[in-house]
């Protein structure tokens, strides 16, 4: 569970003004007001900016150095297009997770950049970082506290520097794949923090019932080539792989291997398992069935989901469950698999109702 201070936990549940207050930020952050360059943004809680912001007034990514996960990592930020016209206005925030080994920067869904009423954000996840803050610190990899990153530092940051509305009720975190896994993960871990979830052919049944996916995960801590490139989510070079170097296989959640309760730890953070802890928040699941090719990676999530929509309606709490099967009636660029044409189309059913929803 991540560490709380009182103050941001006014920010997490409080009124907006409450928020602003709290923080001691002005009516309205300072930016570029004629919308030429990116806003500046204000260095803080734990975050350092380096190198300089790439991209335009509404689309554009910062570079971070954080005590909480080794190396420089980057923040896509999108904002609505009428960002600058308004400098009253704030805005709802929808968090987006990328998924394994993949970055911000490549999160270039045409549907994240339609919104005129919500600010998107980024926050990089690491090739294999499984937004968790992993139980051994102590790899080569250096510090590898993924949630105490986002949610500690990058909401706070970004509530302190943009138009957002720093409330619950205002903000909603999604992703795809290990992205899909974060984004339940965060929303049980932290209810105070989101209202609504979603996720795109995520991993979000990691007990030893789905096995193959667990040791996915495994397989992305520990370098397992085949394996980890089989199921990868971004681009996946195996003569150049980027989950090296490979560490312990108990780096992440402790032992993997169902004997004598050794993983314990597995289970507690397995979504599918805990979705009672998503009580009042909005839940959304997506996924394919990867043309029926156990192979594919959706084949083996298509189960996972199950699972959670199974949970849900054992304790009768509402949500939206979408499985477009081979995907030939899910858009023109969706085939089922586990790829981006699925999740665009995704993105285009889920982002209106998320808009509606923050907005309500």
């Amino acid at each position: 569970m991540a560490r709380t201070s009182n103050r941001w936990r006014l920010l997490a549940t409080g009124t907006a003004t409450a928020a602003v207050l709290a923080l001691g930020l002005p009516a309205g952050p300072a930016q570029a007001v004629d919308g030429t360059a990116p806003p500046p943004l204000a260095n803080g809680f734990g975050l350092t900016q380096v190198d300089t912001a790439v991209g335009g007034p509404t689309d554009f990514t910062i570079t971070v150095t954080t005590p909480e996960v080794s190396g420089k990592h980057h923040i896509k930020i999108i904002l609505p297009s009428g960002y600058y016209a308004d400098p009253d206005r704030r805005y709802p925030v929808l968090y987006f997770l990328h998924g394994a080994p993949d970055d911000p920067i490549r999160q270039n869904y045409p549907a994240l950049t339609g919104s005129d009423s919500m600010i998107t954000v980024i926050p990089d996840g690491g090739a294999r970082g499984w937004y968790a803050n992993w139980l051994d610190q102590h790899t080569r990899l250096g510090a590898q506290n993924w949630e105490d990153f986002h949610l500690q530092q990058v909401i706070p940051f970004i509530d302190a520097n943009l138009r957002t509305i720093p409330t619950r009720k205002a903000r909603a975190v999604a992703g795809v794949s290990m992205g899909g896994f974060g984004a339940l993960h965060y929303a049980q871990d932290r209810p105070d923090l989101f209202s609504q979830t979603a996720s795109l052919s995520g991993d979000i049944d990691l007990s030893a019932r789905s096995m193959d996916l667990r040791l996915a995960a495994v397989a992305s801590v520990t370098d397992a080539l085949g394996a980890i490139c089989a199921s990868a989510s971004g681009a996946c070079d195996p003569d150049d792989s980027p989950f090296k170097p490979g560490v312990d296989s108990d780096a992440l959640f402790g032992s993997p291997y169902p004997v004598f309760n050794a993983d314990w730890r597995w289970n507690q953070v397995d979504p599918a398992a805990h979705m009672d802890r998503l009580a009042g928040i909005g839940v959304s699941i997506y996924v394919g069935n990867g043309g029926g090719s156990p192979t594919d990676p959706e084949f083996w999530l298509e189960g996972a989901a199950r699972h959670a929509k199974d949970s849900l309606d054992a304790l009768g709490m509402p949500y939206h469950y979408v499985d477009y099967g081979d995907g030939s009636t899910w858009g023109t660029q969706c085939n089922g698999r586990h790829n981006g044409g699925c999740w665009e189309q995704d993105l285009q059913d889920l982002l209106p109702r998320l808009e509606r929803a923050l907005a309500s």
